[in-house]
């Protein structure tokens, strides 16, 4: 009896202190877990913190582009002063509205009184703009006295830009203001200093701008709070020049702590209710989680900064250590003046020939073998990344002169002369460097990367395989590219350099002919053959589309009907589909030539459908009337829409390349292409399969019922009389040579 009693206060002091220990080893995991939950929930609010700010920051630059985009124009000039209300109804202010969705536009004298005013995209009296004049007067003002300084110089040596914005508050809902003179492009139109019209654009920040910077980053929940809403911590305000807070953008605020700690709860709830051994082994398998939790994050964040293919920085990572880099650079040179920046810009030379001709594999694997040459040729204190494509960025820190940055430059060139090995063949490969050098005092990264591109623009146009410092003669992109349209404008006139290649499309037994593709191909007589995509967009930008697009469809029509392809496809630029006289000049081009509407064919991109214009409407609709087939091409690569396909008739849909060149081992392209020529199937049109490359695809793809194909393992783009040798559809002195048309 005395036995038990004296046995049970020490049972109950040691279980007692064993309760006690373990409910304070318990409070201190818990209280850890929760300080831990805390960190990383104020570590990744300050971080979504920094993506609105971003996002906001690029929200303005894009307005200011799109304004300047009109404003810096002759013909913005001279039509405002002529008082051509319709003219800068389309091109000044409705325009604005339904291309980029600037809410107001308003057009001011050289008195500052409005003359046109356009609000939510419908013109309205000029005399609305006194509503808004209140908050716009001060940003107008400070233009007005920028446009009476002189000309500032920027760091580049370039005239700085005349804007002036701000965020303001209208009608109670906060906006983005830029304010823009409108000033000639060129010296043709002139006028007095102090008598520019002024170009005023407002776009609201309302929830399409919130959802556009949200859905960057992945933040769910962004929405503009009033100022009467009470604001939590997931909240950045948004506050014009004088520092007045005029609302705020809120979003759910994203908490991984607190999600693992609420995913915990349940094991730390029973952990209170069980053994020190059961505790023990709960508290290991947090341990274990939160470092998978660690582990996917990291991984997840390596991704995001980083190339896939190479393990080297990507885009993202490398603008921010080049900003990271100029800082430190600029507070270098204050203090000691030393430690400038290089920036390398490298692209391999010819590099489309190797995927062209050793298949995307080679192609893959020469990107790898050179990040990890570029990566063992500088030092550990340099960044070595990759932009994309075969494209690298180098930076160099703490370099002291223009040699140093060349000796890097001719190291990494002779490092790269060595030969590859690639899928068993020794490959000998060239690069070409553009080398750009920080300034003294602040330089801007987005700046310095252009003057790199455009010493490696000069490098590849100077024979390739060499090194470029960027010099301020390179600065002129607008030279390079009125350069490149004269040049285009001779070729179109005199028929030198420009041709047309065809690429036959094959039935499934892969030697029947069904018919052809024309290609645009200029040899250039300094460049080389420049490609198609880069000078088709220079004549889109300056308005040589027609004249270039009524060239290839004229020797398109003049080959065919020549010849007895059963059809012809041509690419058609979207910009052709606007102009109302397109169908009209394909009737006259037809009737001229002799070839038969049926044997026409023209590729139109999804974009076309999406645009969903009048004119394109009306053109598609004209041009088969007419009899001309319309191909979709690259199908499945955009914002693919059955209703679309319904609204629009469709004659034929193309495959896009990217899905055929991963059939041979990617199940998800399988299943998608025969998805899309089920489709097609269904709808009743044909179908056709581009960027054949293999035996093993063109098998799958006629088992998977598609019955025409194309591509370079069928035959690549052939000269005309090579296409006729091929096919036998006509002997070659039936067809003009292509040399004499030239």
């Amino acid at each position: 009896m005395s036995a038990r009693n004296n046995s049970s206060p020490l049972t109950h002091q040691v279980t007692l202190t064993v309760l006690t220990l373990a409910a304070f080893a318990l409070a201190m995991v818990v209280g850890f877990g929760f300080y831990a939950a805390s960190q990383a929930d104020n570590a990744s609010l300050v971080h979504q913190k920094m993506f609105i700010a971003d996002g906001l920051e690029d929200q303005i630059a894009a307005v200011e582009r799109e304004q300047e985009s009109v404003t810096v124009w002759d013909d913005s000039v001279t039509n405002v002063r002529a008082g051509n209300q319709s003219w800068i109804e389309e091109n000044l202010s409705v325009w604005m509205y339904t291309y980029y969705g600037h809410n107001r536009v308003y057009i001011l004298d050289a008195a500052d009184r409005p003359i046109h005013a356009m609000q939510e995209g419908k013109v309205v009296d000029p005399s609305a703009f006194g509503d808004d004049e209140p908050a716009l007067q001060p940003s107008i003002e400070k233009l007005r006295r920028m446009l009476a300084e002189p000309p500032k110089a920027d760091a580049s040596g370039q005239t700085a830009k005349m804007v002036a914005q701000d965020l303001v508050s209208l009608a109670g809902k906060p906006a983005i203001l830029s304010v823009m003179p409108l000033v000639p492009s060129t010296d043709r139109v002139t006028q007095a200093p102090g008598t520019e019209y002024l170009h005023v654009s407002v776009e609201f920040i309302n929830d399409a701008v919130i959802n556009k910077i949200a859905e960057k980053y992945l933040l769910d929940g962004a929405h503009l709070m009033p100022l009467s809403q009470p604001v939590g911590a997931a909240a950045v305000p948004l506050v014009d020049s004088r520092g007045v807070i005029l609302s705020y953008i809120g979003w759910d605020q994203e908490r991984p702590g607190l999600t693992l700690v609420r995913k915990m709860a349940p094991a730390l709830g029973l952990a209170l209710l069980v053994a020190a051994g059961v505790l023990t082994f709960l508290l290991r398998r947090l341990r274990r989680a939160s470092s998978a939790l660690q582990t996917s994050q990291d991984e997840a964040q390596y991704l995001a900064f980083h190339d896939t293919l190479t393990g080297l920085p990507n885009r993202a990572l490398f603008e921010d250590r080049l900003r990271r880099a100029l800082l430190r650079a600029s507070q270098d040179m204050t203090v000691h003046d030393v430690g400038r920046v290089a920036l390398l810009y490298l692209d391999l030379d010819r590099f489309k020939h190797i995927n062209d001709t050793l298949g995307h594999p080679a192609g893959d694997e020469l990107v790898r073998q050179t990040a990890a040459r570029l990566q063992h040729t500088v030092r550990e204190v340099d960044t070595v990344a990759r932009l994309g494509g075969d494209e690298f960025a180098l930076i160099l820190v703490d370099i002291r002169d223009v040699r140093a940055a060349e000796d890097v430059a001719e190291r990494l060139l002779q490092r790269l002369q060595e030969p590859f090995k690639l899928m068993e063949d020794q490959v000998f490969v060239s690069a070409s460097i553009g080398i750009a050098l920080s300034a003294g005092g602040e330089t801007d990264a987005d700046d310095l990367l252009r003057k790199a591109d455009i010493a490696l623009y000069e490098a590849k146009k100077n024979g390739r395989g060499r090194h470029q410092i960027f010099a301020g003669d390179m600065d002129d992109l607008l030279l390079r590219k009125r350069k490149v349209e004269t040049e285009l404008r001779k070729a179109l006139d005199g028929g030198t350099g420009i041709r047309l290649a065809y690429q036959p499309v094959f039935a499934a037994n892969g030697k029947t002919i069904l018919g052809a593709e024309a290609l645009i191909r200029w040899g250039h007589e300094v460049h080389g053959a420049l490609p198609a995509a880069q000078f088709i967009a220079i004549a889109e930008e300056r308005g040589m589309i027609g004249q270039l697009g009524a060239w290839v469809l004229q020797e398109a029509c003049r080959f065919a009907v020549r010849t007895d392809l059963p059809w012809l496809a041509v690419n058609v630029s979207p910009l052709q589909l606007r102009d109302a006289g397109f169908p009209e000049q394909v009737a006259l081009i037809l009737a001229d030539t002799g070839l038969a509407p049926q044997r026409l064919q023209f590729e139109i991109t999804e974009s076309v459908l999406l645009d969903n214009s009048d004119a394109s409407r009306t053109a598609l609709a004209s041009l088969r009337q007419l009899g001309v087939g319309i191909v979709l091409d690259d199908f499945g690569t955009g914002y693919s829409s059955l209703s679309y396909l319904r609204r629009h008739a469709i004659d034929k849909l193309k495959i896009d390349r990217s899905f055929v060149r991963l059939l041979d081992g990617d199940g998800n392209s399988a299943a998608i292409v025969k998805a899309l020529i089920d489709l097609a199937v269904a709808l009743g049109v044909d179908v056709t399969a581009e960027g054949v490359e293999t035996e093993a695809q063109k098998m799958l793809l006629v088992a998977m019922g598609c019955r025409q194909l194309q591509g370079y393992f069928l035959s690549p783009p052939l000269d005309p009389v090579q296409l006729l040798g091929l096919s036998g559809l006509a002997s070659p002195d039936e067809v003009e040579p292509a040399a004499a048309r030239a």
